[in-house]
């Protein structure tokens, strides 16, 4: 099947002092820095952004840039197109793999994925069409999930005689709830934006201007103070794989790291000053 088309290169970082870093040649994603957003759009929209190994790949180079550019303070991910968000793993490629290298496959995959849960940095993943198989449990991995009205979400690996191989068996029970997550498994039908919202599977549903919305929801997250969105996001992920009383340990920890910081002085003396903190992210 074909690949997309040329790389979109990257912007150099803006960050105080930082170096500029090189741009990233990849086939199948396009990646762009904007100030402090990175967009990452996966491009092979003739199959609807399948998922190969090479996009699997592109998408790890994308990330892990995303993840060590200090000006990058959050990421939008979605598909080409209007048609497919990822419409899940590439059927050509699966039909020729052993049970070793699916299993490799599996595994990268959710390599991929769990770097994009715990990038330190939110991601918010803006479906714009199609939502199956890997695709569905991409945007599991994002941290906020909106989606166009148009927009299909489902697991159907029964229907091909797997199983869900990144993750989707353990993030859509976390999600909603395990019968809901069980139901969409073992059937493999799919849903409509609108059922995604009511189950929990999806933040948002929106008419139009779905980048614009993904924007909108990173700068008011951005607005706020760095460390502590990131320290957010670790002790939620975290705590997810532990017990509450664990959590609530993690939870502390994290609650006295930011109280050390330059931000949380800012911050408590910004709201007691009536004016918008300037964070600094130390």
């Amino acid at each position: 099947m074909a690949s997309g088309t040329a790389p979109f290169t990257t912007s150099p970082a803006t960050a105080p002092n930082s170096v500029p870093r090189a741009a990233l040649a990849l086939a199948n994603v396009l990646y762009e820095k904007k100030g402090p957003i990175a967009y990452v759009t996966v491009n092979r929209p003739k199959v609807l952004n399948a998922l190969n190994t090479p996009t699997w790949t592109d998408l790890h180079a994308a990330f892990e840039d995303a993840k060590a550019d200090a000006s990058v303070r959050g990421v939008i991910l979605t598909g080409a197109g209007d048609k497919a968000f990822i419409a899940g793993a590439d059927i050509s490629e699966l039909a020729h793999v052993d049970a070793y290298d699916a299993e490799e496959s599996s595994r990268f995959g959710q390599r991929v994925l769990d770097l994009i849960e715990n990038l330190g940095k939110p991601v918010i993943a803006a479906i714009n069409g199609f939502a199956l198989g890997g695709g569905c449990e991409t945007a599991m991995a994002c941290t906020i999930r909106i989606a166009a009205e148009h927009a299909k979400f489902g697991q159907p690996e029964v229907k091909l005689g797997l199983l869900p191989g990144g993750g989707g068996t353990q993030r859509l029970p976390r999600l909603v709830g395990k019968g809901r997550a069980l139901q969409l498994i073992l059937t493999g039908e799919t849903i409509s934006a609108q059922e995604a919202y009511r189950i929990g599977l999806v933040n948002e549903v929106v008419p139009a201007g779905l980048i614009d919305r993904a924007e909108t929801i990173l700068k008011q997250i951005m607005a706020n103070g760095p460390i502590a969105v990131k320290f957010s996001l670790e002790a939620a992920n975290k705590g997810m794989e532990t017990s509450q009383g664990e959590g609530l340990a993690l939870e502390a920890s994290f609650f006295g790291i930011c109280a050390a910081t330059e931000d949380k002085k800012e911050g408590t003396a910004a709201f007691l000053e009536k004016r918008a903190p300037q964070f600094r992210g130390r």
